[in-house]
């Protein structure tokens, strides 16, 4: 699976304070949530618009000649992973464009589910697209909306109220950061500062790095803009009547775990989930391992409650990126040990618990499972943090198409007979809920029961949402 993305935008007090070195540093400490490309827009008060976008890495895009060409006192970051769009330079962020006399730059993190029909109507007005993502819609939509309206807040508001879907963007208007998060919050965004400036980011991690305080989350539905060194708010007419739908997602696997996401610290949600899991699948093991790295405290949390011995039964190569997937199933299974290697000292003879957060497809658990049994484990009990995902996610999170996952297509001991595990559970629904700690209605738990937060439009079918743009 695959998140889209993370995004960070800094406001210096001082005009003469450059901000693009600890944008910088903001992405790094986003990296987890978008490795396929970074990119950094800042205002100088000389130039005006300084902008730079790369495929890879944020250490791969960017170099200290670099940093040092962004100079601005205000600026925004952005990594991405692909949704909605291909993987190209094309596709990268911060996307720009003119806006009156000056210029918008846009990063954006979530998906907006009827970008298409948006989409083609600004085309048959004239624009002319340079990427085939829905952030470049947003960044036209208020485009257009500007030609008619000056105020930038009911410019805003009226770009709102035509998006379906999620949405946290940072916005940079010449010399001035906007920052919206969406009526249902289904994106993080946090606000956080130093003495010498504010900053907003995905997570809170990205102010931990910058050794900034964190203030609190964004509300659903909340613009925040600075203006005389102070932070302002304004909230979006459409929020009034909006229902929550916080994604249980983040809480799962896509945060990182020192993070705090809308009050709730992600490691602590995690631990709840091990204990969880124990409670509802008490095996009787020798040792609870980990599916390194998202599951490793949810495995701390089953290990504690159930007084099994936790374990490294499996080394992550952590200079390992995205694999592709493989044809064949030995090919799989090489992709498998180039990630994760058994630690055979620690398997042979032994009944292991294995912890996971979620499966898509079954295709690296069964791989997973094989390569443990080989290496001398007695019993796999293969046990996930996420419950069965049968359906498409249409907000952001690339996982597969409803054909395509093996939840939505099998019961959970044909799949346990496909994986070749002694014993396959998925936390319930319920036991979910419980560790995030949230009401059930304001989650989003569509790719879990089909309960849509929101209109879905009829011809994006999901096995042709990926390929709808091309």
């Amino acid at each position: 699976m695959r998140d889209k993305c993370g995004i960070v935008g800094i406001h210096s007090k001082d005009s003469s304070l450059d901000v693009s070195h600890l944008i910088y540093y903001g992405l790094y400490a986003l990296q987890h949530r978008g490795q396929e490309s970074a990119g950094i827009a800042t205002h100088n008060t000389n130039y005006g618009l300084n902008h730079y976008c790369g495929m890879g890495l944020v250490t791969d895009v960017f170099n200290n000649a670099l940093i040092k060409e962004l100079s601005g006192n205000v600026g925004i970051g952005h990594v991405r992973y692909s949704t909605t769009g291909e993987s190209k330079l094309e596709n990268s962020q911060p996307f720009f464009t003119e806006l009156g006399d000056g210029f918008i730059a846009i990063g954006h993190n979530g998906d907006i589910v009827n970008s298409g029909s948006l989409r083609k109507k600004l085309i048959e007005k004239g624009y002319e697209f340079k990427s085939d993502t829905d952030s470049e819609v947003v960044c036209y939509l208020i485009r257009e909306e500007y030609e008619s309206e000056k105020d930038i807040l009911k410019v805003i508001d009226n770009v709102s109220k035509k998006l379906i879907g999620s949405y946290s963007l940072v916005i940079l208007i010449n010399d001035e950061l906007y920052v919206l998060r969406d009526p249902m919050a289904m994106k993080p965004l946090a606000l956080g500062k130093t003495d010498d400036m504010f900053m907003v980011a995905s997570e809170t991690v990205a102010f931990d790095v910058m050794n900034a305080e964190f203030i609190r989350d964004l509300e659903p539905g909340e613009l925040v803009y600075f203006k005389d060194n102070k932070i302002n708010s304004h909230i979006l007419p459409s929020a009034k009547d909006s229902k929550l739908a916080h994604c249980m997602f983040e809480y799962v696997y896509f945060a990182r775990p020192d993070s705090i996401i809308d009050e709730k610290s992600v490691y602590s949600t995690r631990l709840k989930i091990g204990k969880l899991l124990y409670e509802e699948f008490p095996i009787d093991a020798d040792l609870v391992l980990p599916v390194p790295d998202s599951s490793i405290p949810a495995a701390i949390g089953y290990s504690r409650a159930s007084g099994i011995p936790y374990g490294e039964g499996l080394i992550k190569n952590r200079y390992v990126g995205r694999t592709f997937i493989m044809p064949t199933q030995e090919e799989r299974e090489i992709a498998v040990r180039l990630k994760v290697n058994p630690l055979n000292s620690e398997l042979k003879g032994k009944r292991v618990i294995v912890i996971d957060d979620s499966i898509v497809r079954g295709t690296t658990s069964a791989s997973l499972i094989k390569v443990l049994k080989e290496s001398g484990a007695k019993e796999v009990h293969m046990l996930i943090g996420c419950p069965p995902v049968k359906a498409p996610c249409y907000y952001g999170v690339a996982m597969a198409t409803k054909k395509e996952l093996i939840a939505a297509n099998y019961e959970v001991e044909e799949i346990r007979e496909k994986l070749g595990a002694e014993t396959l559970g998925y936390i319930s629904i319920e036991s979910l809920v419980k560790a995030i700690g949230m009401d059930e209605k304001d989650l989003c738990l569509g790719c879990l029961n089909e309960n849509y937060p929101t209109e879905i439009p009829e011809d994006l079918e999901a096995e042709s949402y990926y390929a709808y743009f091309e």
